[in-house]
């Protein structure tokens, strides 16, 4: 079962068609449908869209984007870049994409361009499911070690098992494979660790309730579903021991993005003396931005997202209906920044760092050391 979480890919490159292919997330959890993507525009939309979401998986769209872009037009970087840019604004990976396909290919010939950004946009994709179970890798002796504390603490004889919050999906999904905040969570579920996850519904596009919630139920980790304002509550009762989530930005100071509730979550585990963790690749680290409330700009949605919601009805078909009064306008924020002084720490693939400023000089560093 485990087997979904380190080898099932949401994007690929089919080399005999030469075509990209993705899993279209607008159709989970009820449809599992792939479609191809043959063109820039395409690439464009299904980042849009929501087709593909999450950070780092946006960022890897956008790469093969590019190569879509060139293979019909050589001479279209810089238009394909400017309109990749533009499709969504908070998460970092999206520019930091880019940022290294310019810097490649801008040297190159127009005709060399368009292989070039092929391999680019498949490395990327094999470095970020490399960074996400590296990821993992540290996240796991932190589930280990509060483990072992509730065993330690347990006096009843009862089964131990460890319970954590998640919010949104930050799984193999969004990512090039295992995921950022689930990763320690698949990790721990393999080697044989106790764990049962707690899933935000993260309305209004339910990420938690039909993706992560999917996610975990094919790699057979034991789950429950709860709305959005039940955290708080489970936390003040002792049923949460850990909360862990990704990053669409992070600071270098240490606040972090996220979809919209994490900073919420992050309240109630500090009042409540809960570790919070945040999971993520360096590449969702932005060293240009020192305060995340004032700095990062926050995407803001079709009001649509929260007057409608799609389910199954009745007869097994999928239905929009509309859950507000006609008259009544929404707004719709899809992200807001949890402060550093929040986050208990940072789970990156180069390790686990605290979300500070020395923390992230730390990272800042090391990154130095292996670009050389």
């Amino acid at each position: 079962m485990s087997e979904h979480a380190d080898s099932m890919r949401t994007i690929w490159y089919e080399a005999e068609a030469d075509n990209v292919c993705i899993i279209d997330q607008t159709r989970l959890p009820h449809v599992l449908e792939v479609i191809t993507l043959t063109t820039l525009s395409d690439a464009c939309f299904a980042i849009t869209d929501m087709q593909v979401r999450g950070a780092p998986l946006i960022g890897i769209t956008a790469a093969f984007g590019v190569y879509l872009s060139l293979k019909e037009n050589p001479d279209s970087l810089s238009s394909a870049c400017q309109q990749l840019a533009a499709t969504r604004p908070t998460a970092i990976n999206l520019q930091w994409a880019l940022s290294q396909i310019q810097e490649r290919l801008q040297p190159l010939a127009s005709t060399d361009r368009a292989a070039a950004a092929l391999d680019i946009a498949r490395r990327l994709l094999s470095e970020d499911a490399d960074a996400c179970g590296a990821i993992g890798d540290h996240g796991l002796p932190i589930l280990s070690a509060l483990l072992q504390e509730k065993r330690a603490r347990q006096h009843s004889g009862e089964p131990v098992v460890l319970n954590i919050l998640t919010h949104c999906n930050a799984g193999w999904l969004a990512t090039g494979a295992w995921g950022t905040a689930l990763a320690p969570i698949y990790k721990a579920h393999l080697a044989g660790l106790p764990v049962h996850v707690w899933v935000d519904e993260t309305r209004p596009r339910n990420q938690g309730a039909s993706l992560t919630a999917w996610e975990l139920g094919r790699s057979g980790v034991p789950h429950t579903l709860v709305t959005d304002n039940t955290g708080g509550h489970l936390m003040q009762h002792g049923m949460v021991d850990i909360c862990i989530v990704g990053s669409d930005r992070t600071t270098r100071h240490g606040d972090v993005c996220n979809k919209i509730g994490t900073y919420l979550k992050a309240l109630a585990a500090n009042d409540n003396g809960v570790p919070f963790y945040v999971a993520l690749p360096a590449s969702t680290i932005d060293f240009d931005v020192a305060d995340g409330v004032r700095e990062i700009p926050i995407e803001t949605r079709s009001a649509d997202e929260v007057n409608f919601v799609h389910g199954l009805n009745e007869a097994g078909h999928v239905q929009r209906v509309r859950v507000s009064p006609p008259e009544t306008n929404a707004c719709n924020y899809g992200f807001d920044v949890t402060p550093a002084r929040l986050v208990t720490g940072l789970i990156t693939e180069l390790g686990v760092y605290s979300a500070s400023e020395d923390g992230l000089n730390d990272i800042a560093a090391v990154l130095k050391r292996i670009q050389g």
